[in-house]
């Protein structure tokens, strides 16, 4: 079977293209008896991906631009995109050629068609990898049969589950189901309970059901525990051998008031002429944590850490997260160091790398620090009289630094973020709008120096390397969003497909301070390509950074740590031809799966802060905000609640007083009466109807227009009727329904988080 397999192909490839099925027949000598025969076994080389049908009874050999391996991202309507392994636009499949597939499945699809701007559609003709082994839902029973709801909407079909495997659930619990068959076009797939959460309606299960829904290692396998257990947690005299010491100078932390792990102190001097020395010493987790070891893969599989409001899921142990890698104040730590030398305006003159050995002198915060520099409060500055002289350097080299990258084009997203927050029992009593001062910008631009310098550093040797990459944004959205801001009164220049970031950023400056400001922001933000681990240079747009990547967060981001292995075995002379092969060969999978995981991370984070305001708002039905339209589609129009961060939908069906009929140019709804238009950037005040804590929604009504009683029941309408408009794929322009990015400062420009784990878009 395989060498008339090959002897197929081979013939069609000789034809130089499409062939006829009656050439392929008289070719092999295929009689009308053998012609049904010869069919089946042509289709099972379609089916398999090994050919492409085409018009006319007609085969051919797929090229590599016919068929894509990806991951498949699939939607709650069914449909679904294949996001290309390395990179490179999405491919769209309608829901008829999905197969049996399920969302996360790496599969091939073979692009069939291309749809406006060059948009490719497909059909799935290969899985090859199951993404999803377990699935968190309901589980309910009917006439003695089992089943599974999934939690994620993504997955459209419920899972069966025999009797014999029900493993003690009762109807109406949530479980963890392990899948033991795949569903198929026809057949549903079938599992095992193999985890009962619990109810509900207990908020601790809505949490556990998000960890479990995204896949995030919750509890440390007992080997890596031992290994972390018997890792020392002071630095020996043996390690520092061979060090930088800078244990004598004035280096400190600054971080959030409720950080506990300190993966980066920074030092500055001033130099003769003006010029600034800084000192980036980054925590040498490298150190102790060595490739191929429990610790290592562990790390490797968890990716990054993941923040949520009341809780971390460290990507690496406490003992070291916490402990011997935290660089704590008062305490000896090991550390790698990047030197650089700025100029007046924010050059860098000369830079170096090597491993060392630090005290921290304080462990700062980003509060104390903006009262010393930008308050002025007498009390700060007294306790801190010590450091005031650095600190004001601080200041003036972090300027130079942000001024230099706006010149060159770096846009800045200055997004307002939710910050949860809690009482002393863990319970949400608020939503706070995120700070982000002087402070936070100080240690953001000194991590995007020392991350930029280090990937340079690497790069002119011809080192192989993990890069984080920022392509440059879709063109087609980019057009739709200049049509957009149009209605505004604002424009920018195109050259052909492409912007220069510096008419963006002009963009948002000249919005600054205008009511339009956030609606711009996001929407622009919207248009942007996600970034991404790869191991190509492909420069990174948003922050006009020729070659950039992360290399300030080892403690919780594993490309950090693969980035300071490669500088350090550069620094040692240790960078032998047979491990740049091996780096290589290794780099590509592990750049897809550090970027698969900082996704997984940052759904669950968003998901857990919707649960959140959700439960918040629940207890708020009946009570009236203000906010601003966030969004229009044709089923009506979404609003933010000022200062509370809540989104939330107002039905087109509750607009009584009219019959309103959308504009899609103008991104409004018009009555057709009275002629009152509802459009993005409007303020409006809003009732709240309803909450879905199971779908994460909150329904709202214009105040005045309708009256609901305080405490009513929670429905699920919200969700079922007025559909979000998806991250992906078909649905109302992107533009129409903007969505802030709010990957936290880490996540984000390869800075760190903040205490609050509050954050900046992405970078």
């Amino acid at each position: 079977m395989k060498r008339k397999r090959e002897e197929v192909l081979a013939f069609i490839r000789e034809q130089g293209g499409s062939t006829p099925f009656r050439d392929m027949m008289q070719a092999f000598g295929v009689t009308k008896a053998n012609r049904l025969g010869f069919k089946q076994f042509v289709d099972q080389l379609v089916s398999a991906g090994d050919l492409v049908k085409q018009r006319g009874n007609r085969y051919a050999v797929p090229s590599e631009e016919t068929v894509v391996r990806g991951r498949l991202v699939t939607h709650r309507e069914g449909y679904g995109f294949v996001v290309p392994e390395g990179g490179g636009d999405d491919v769209y499949v309608p829901a008829r050629y999905l197969g049996g597939n399920l969302h996360g499945d790496v599969v091939e699809v073979r692009v069939e068609s291309f749809k406006r701007g060059g948009k490719k559609e497909g059909r799935i003709i290969r899985t090859i990898e199951r993404g999803l082994k377990r699935i968190v839902g309901r589980f309910d029973t009917a006439g003695g049969v089992g089943f599974v709801q999934p939690d994620d909407t993504r997955i459209t079909r419920d899972i069966a589950v025999p009797q014999k495997a029900w493993g003690g659930a009762r109807s109406g619990q949530v479980v963890v189901a392990e899948l033991t068959a795949w569903p198929t076009e026809r057949k549903k797939a079938e599992g095992r309970i193999v985890e009962v959460l619990g109810s509900p309606d207990d908020p601790e299960v809505e949490v556990l059901t998000i960890i479990r829904k995204h896949d995030l290692p919750y509890e440390f396998p007992v080997d890596v525990l031992t290994e972390a257990r018997s890792t020392p947690q002071e630095v020996r005299r043996g390690d520092v051998a061979k060090r930088v010491d800078l244990r004598e100078r004035l280096t400190v932390t600054i971080d959030g008031e409720t950080a506990r792990d300190f993966d980066d102190a920074v030092s500055v001097q001033r130099e003769k002429g003006g010029d600034i020395r800084l000192w980036v010493s980054i925590a040498d987790v490298s150190h102790y944590v060595k490739p191929g070891s429990a610790l290592d893969r562990e790390a490797y599989l968890r990716g990054t850490s993941v923040y949520f409001p009341d809780r971390c899921i460290p990507m690496l142990p406490e003992e070291l997260s916490n402990g011997i890698c935290s660089l704590n104040p008062q305490v000896e730590r090991l550390t790698l160091t990047a030197e650089m030398l700025f100029t007046r305006s924010g050059a860098i003159k000369s830079s170096s790398f090597y491993p060392s050995v630090i005290r921290s002198a304080a462990r700062l915060t980003y509060t104390t620090v903006r009262k010393v520099l930008v308050d002025g409060d007498p009390e700060a500055i007294k306790a801190n009289r010590h450091l005031v002289d650095d600190l004001e350097v601080m200041k003036e080299l972090a300027l130079r630094l942000m001024e230099k990258r706006k010149k060159r084009g770096s846009i800045d997203f200055d997004l307002p973020e939710p910050q949860i927050v809690l009482d002393l029992q863990g319970e949400m009593v608020d939503i706070i709008r995120s700070e982000r001062n002087l402070a936070h910008r100080i240690i953001e631009e000194f991590m995007l120096a020392a991350n930029e310098a280090v990937a340079s550093h690497i790069e002119e040797r011809g080192i192989p390397s993990l890069y984080r990459v920022h392509e440059p944004p879709d063109p087609t959205k980019l057009t739709d969003f200049r049509e957009f801001i149009f209605n505004f009164g604002y424009a920018f220049r195109m050259d052909g497909d492409r912007v220069d970031p510096h008419e963006l950023q002009r963009l948002i400056d000249e919005a600054e301070g205008k009511p339009e400001e956030r609606m711009i922001n996001e929407v622009l933000l919207r248009c942007m390509k996600q970034a991404r681990y790869s191991h190509e240079n492909l420069g990174h747009f948003g922050l006009a950074a020729r070659c950039y990547t992360h290399f300030t967060s080892p403690i919780r981001r594993y490309p950090d740590l693969v980035v300071h292995r490669i500088l350090k075995d550069i620094l040692a002379g240790a960078m032998t031809e047979k491990e740049q092969e091996r780096l290589a060969a290794a780099l590509p999978e592990t750049a897809e799966q550090t970027s698969r995981r900082e996704r997984l991370a940052m759904e669950a984070e968003r998901e857990i802060v919707a649960l959140k305001k959700a439960q918040f708002m629940k207890e708020r039905v009946g009570e009236t905000f203000e906010g601003y339209i966030t969004g229009v589609s044709s089923f009506g129009f979404f609003v933010e609640l000022i200062d509370l961060f809540v989104e939330g939908m107002v039905h087109v069906s509750t607009l009584a007083n009219d019959f309103y009929r959308y504009e899609e140019k103008r991104h409004s709804l018009v009555g057709e009466r009275t002629k009152e238009t509802f459009r993005i950037g409007d303020r409006v005040s809003v009732l709240v109807a309803a909450v879905s804590i199971e779908r994460r929604q909150v329904e709202f009504v214009l105040a005045g227009l309708h009256e609901v009683r305080p405490g009513s029941a929670e429905r699920t309408s919200a969700t079922e009727e007025y559909p979000r408009i998806p991250v992906r794929g078909k649905r109302p322009k992107a533009l129409q329904a903007p969505r802030g990015k709010g990957g936290g400062r880490g996540r984000g420009s390869g800075e760190k988080r903040t205490g609050g784990k509050g954050g900046r878009p992405k970078r």
